[in-house]
């Protein structure tokens, strides 16, 4: 019954509030309540105090929080393990461009061969991601960003990917082989969310050589941000996978970006301690496979 208790007191501790907690976990918010008198009855010590309008976590409940999420986490593992490995959810996490213009063809594919497989499928910005696969809450993740080397997560780096600048085809710099951050001066910025980690290397460029931020406007959805280009707000930065159709149709100019950063990888990532079923590893394995069949990298 206590590992139902950690449970809940992780869902407490990672919203802050009893009342969310129970929404989540689908339970009346008295039975938190009780969930977690009883717990702290159990260590002999309070384990969450009010601060303002939400709860936060006492030295006590501090000292208890990672070994409640490696218990549950644990438990979590030894159901998997004991379960059919052919059944039951997969959580997977990734930004919104991955999962416009990269996973479906393998979801696709993975469907076909585990019908009774439920993919969850969860967006949210790289620093996001990786909270949540630390903290269980997600399977695996699938980021897009430099190398990662967080020596809690296993990665596997699919393919590195062009980073390209897009603008309408009567651009001063449409005709460029390729731009560089310089060239980028004087022109308004349709830009992706805060947190985006492409985003993020190219306000840096910018500043590193005294180049003023010119924002028009920012989106984190990639459709949204071409349409925007196409009407002629400003220039963008996505990766190429990102505009293969108006690579087709020429409704958009697009260069690469020429930069002296490390380069950018699509790649898999899960906690090292995770217990990855026959699925999850097939799952795995066909983006990385499917990716150097197409001659990337």
């Amino acid at each position: 019954m206590e590992l139902l208790y950690l449970h809940t007191f992780c869902e407490v501790a990672r919203w802050g509030s009893f009342t969310r907690a129970a929404e989540e976990l689908g339970y009346a918010q008295p039975t938190v309540t009780a969930q977690m008198q009883k717990l702290e009855q159990s260590y002999g010590a309070p384990l969450f105090e009010r601060y303002g309008r939400g709860l936060r976590l006492t030295q006590a409940g501090e000292a208890l929080l990672p070994y409640a999420r490696e218990l549950t986490r644990l438990y979590g593992e030894s159901k998997e393990v004991v379960s059919n490995q052919a059944r039951g959810p997969i959580r997977i996490g990734t930004i919104d461009t991955l999962a416009a213009y990269f996973l479906p063809p393998y979801l696709q594919d993975f469907r076909k061969k585990f019908t009774d497989i439920e993919l969850l499928l969860h967006t949210a910005s790289e620093v996001e991601l990786v909270r949540q696969i630390k903290d269980g809450y997600l399977d695996i993740g699938l980021i897009f960003d430099r190398q990662n080397t967080d020596a809690e997560l296993v990665t596997h780096a699919v393919r590195q990917e062009e980073l390209v600048v897009i603008m309408p085809q009567e651009h001063r710099l449409a005709a460029s082989d390729s731009i560089a951050t310089a060239d980028l001066a004087g022109e308004a910025l349709v830009l992706t969310e805060e947190g985006c980690t492409y985003r993020g290397m190219l306000l840096e460029a910018l500043n590193e050589v005294g180049i003023p931020q010119r924002i028009a406007c920012q989106f984190s959805n990639p459709e949204a941000i071409k349409q925007c280009v196409w009407c002629g707000m400003g220039v963008a930065l996505l990766p190429s996978m990102a505009v293969e159709r108006e690579r087709k149709d020429r409704s958009l100019a697009i260069v690469p970006f020429h930069s002296d950063k490390p380069p950018f990888f699509v790649q898999v990532i899960y906690h090292k301690k995770k217990w990855l079923s026959s699925p999850m590893e097939m799952l795995i394995q066909s983006m990385a496979r499917s990716s150097h069949e197409r001659g990337e990298s």
